[in-house]
């Protein structure tokens, strides 16, 4: 199984993982900065204060059955094919089988008359723009109408920034995606604490891992969370 990367460093280059990292709203919805509360002469807690940002690393895989081999895999790199007939277009993303290379082609325009299609759109549908396949990969009607789903598996990193006292009891993460990368929660969880999923499970159970929302299950919309380190193994810190 291909591994999650984590990335401490510097601000990220793309600029909507940057803006993210800075506090700006995700590409899929305008999320309000996080607040904590300030440090106080009576507090004796010391608070530590994260943000992690979810991005990708390239294009997912494409679950689909080959009619070819036993694969049920399908890799893009970001090629289109546009056909046109007469002032009708026809635009699709092409794949192929990672087990025996067969192509597919998944349809993201039909018979689409060409002044419905925006021309900057159609010269990167023409250049082969990788952004462009990963915007089209990323919407929904597409995967229904082609009856695919997307593997994320290894195609996403996390950038993690710290703001805060070292050696906190308490840690207050915001978590925001770049883009809807669905991931489980207990994955990305377990990544970002380098802890196992079974630790983080124990952490849930025992109250010193805690959200206003559930850490079970899918997700690709923001979050919040709390690490509180007492009773926390050692492999939390």
């Amino acid at each position: 199984m291909r591994r999650a990367v984590v990335t401490p460093g510097p601000p990220l280059a793309p600029p909507s993982c940057a803006d993210s990292l800075r506090g700006a709203s995700s590409p899929h919805g305008n999320v309000a900065a996080d607040r904590y509360p300030p440090m106080t002469n009576n507090e004796t807690v010391r608070r530590l204060a994260t943000r992690w940002l979810v991005c990708s690393t390239g294009l997912p895989l494409i679950r689909r059955r080959c009619l070819s081999c036993p694969s049920a895999w399908y890799r893009s790199d970001g090629k289109f094919r546009v056909n046109a007939n007469h002032k009708l277009l026809d635009v699709w993303l092409l794949a192929l089988c990672v087990g025996c290379g067969e192509t597919v082609k998944l349809t993201v325009l039909e018979r689409v008359h060409v002044r419905a299609v925006d021309p900057s759109a159609l010269t990167r549908f023409h250049d082969n723009d990788l952004d462009l396949a990963a915007k089209v990969l990323a919407d929904p009607g597409l995967l229904r109408r082609n009856r695919v789903a997307l593997d994320w598996d290894g195609a996403w990193t996390l950038r993690k920034t710290t703001v805060g006292v070292p050696e906190a009891e308490v840690i207050d993460t915001s978590v925001r995606f770049a883009q809807r990368i669905p991931i489980r929660l207990t994955r990305l969880l377990s990544v970002g604490l380098d802890v196992s999923r079974s630790e983080v499970r124990r952490l849930v159970a025992a109250g010193n891992l805690s959200s206003t929302r559930r850490l079970t299950g899918t997700s690709s919309g923001d979050f919040s969370f709390t690490l509180r380190r007492q009773g926390v193994d050692e492999d939390c810190r």
